[in-house]
């Protein structure tokens, strides 16, 4: 039986592709714009149906979503491997573009502007991540660098590492970052452990740490904020 839900099957008006090209992209729904990475839907459904029924599985989250796996997609009729490689695929360069433009070479103001840059890299992550951001005496930021990556629970930090890299970049200043995949913002005592350490090996450089963030999908916790530095 030929799917009749195919996008070129429409009424014009229902179209994505054409509605995007007459009215712009904003004017798309979540729903819509996922219709158009996968172009068709099933037997029973339009690809923007089908795409709703996902995003309602996900609590109509873009992050929730862009942590279902191929496997995960596939579960709905009519996504099959190459459809929901798509979404993947398109869910990730969103992911990229966020990065990509975020304030690698801008002036850190705030632990939010640092949450602001770190979170689309660490807040859905399963594990844990250990992130360093280097700056110049103006807070600019030089780079931002993974450190070290772990599992559920935790993750080991080479301190030595982390000030080789400082001074090989001519880095001044850090904030280091880690998330806790469990969505708790508590700091623990390892936590505090280890931002002594750092500091005090920043110290015996003349390299300053600025802060520590703990950063979860959708908030964080800062050292420098809590008075713990």
């Amino acid at each position: 039986m030929k799917n009749n839900f195919s996008i070129k099957n429409w009424s014009e008006e229902d179209r994505p592709r054409e509605k995007l090209l007459a009215k712009g992209k904003v004017s798309l729904t979540n729903s819509e714009l996922l219709a158009i990475l996968i172009s068709s839907g099933n037997r029973n459904e339009s690809a923007v149906a089908l795409c709703k029924r996902i995003l309602a599985s996900v609590g109509n989250n873009l992050n929730a979503l862009a942590k279902l796996s191929v496997s995960q997609l596939q579960e709905f009729k009519g996504i099959g491997e190459a459809k929901a490689i798509s979404i993947v695929a398109g869910l990730e360069l969103g992911r990229r573009r966020r990065d990509g433009d975020e304030l690698v070479f801008d002036k850190i103001g705030s632990s939010k502007s640092v949450f602001e840059i770190m979170q689309p890299l660490l807040g859905d992550l399963e594990h844990e991540e250990f992130w360093v951001l280097f700056l110049n005496n103006s807070n600019t930021v030089l780079s931002k660098q993974q450190l070290s990556k772990g599992g559920i629970t935790g993750t080991l930090v080479d301190v030595r590492l982390l000030m080789k890299k400082a001074l090989e970049i001519g880095a001044v200043a850090l904030i280091v970052c880690h998330n806790h995949p469990s969505g708790t913002l508590k700091i623990s005592e390892a936590d505090k452990q280890i931002t002594v350490k750092i500091k005090n090996a920043g110290m015996a450089l003349d390299i300053k740490l600025l802060d520590h963030l703990i950063i979860t999908e959708q908030a964080y916790a800062s050292f420098a904020d809590e008075g713990l530095l």
